[in-house]
């Protein structure tokens, strides 16, 4: 038996996965920068403070659905980065490294360029008027 009942909704699905993970994102950048909603448990340096700027300003495109493709596709490039840099060396296992949330945004963020934003984006609008 296949589940097809959500396929009709598809498009609106994306979008809302474009949209809640794109503001989860946008949080990592806020700690970063703005100490919101917690701060950052260690100093900035060059590359997180690049990171917290690529994390804040492609979170809120993301969110409004803004350059979608692009944006998503450098912000999955951004996470790759991450994980190997970050995590790869804590071990080959993302459960056992902490590079679950980089691995995931990674992969989204890479669906979302390769899917587009969905509906409900303002790329979608853009669009539409031309």
């Amino acid at each position: 038996m296949q589940m097809t009942f959500l396929q009709p909704w598809a498009p609106q699905i994306r979008s809302v996965l474009r949209i809640l993970a794109a503001a989860t994102f946008l949080t990592h950048g806020s700690m970063k920068l703005f100490g919101w909603p917690v701060p950052m448990e260690f100093p900035l340096n060059t590359l997180m403070t690049v990171a917290g700027v690529l994390e804040v300003a492609g979170g809120l495109l993301l969110v409004i659905g803004l350059f979608s493709r692009p944006v998503a596709f450098v912000l999955s490039g951004m996470m790759a980065v991450a994980y190997f840099m970050a995590h790869a060396p804590g071990g080959f296992f993302p459960v056992l490294n902490g590079g679950e949330p980089a691995m995931l945004f990674c992969f989204v963020f890479l669906y979302i360029a390769a899917a587009g934003p969905g509906p409900w984006s303002l790329d979608a609008v853009m669009a539409r008027k031309t």
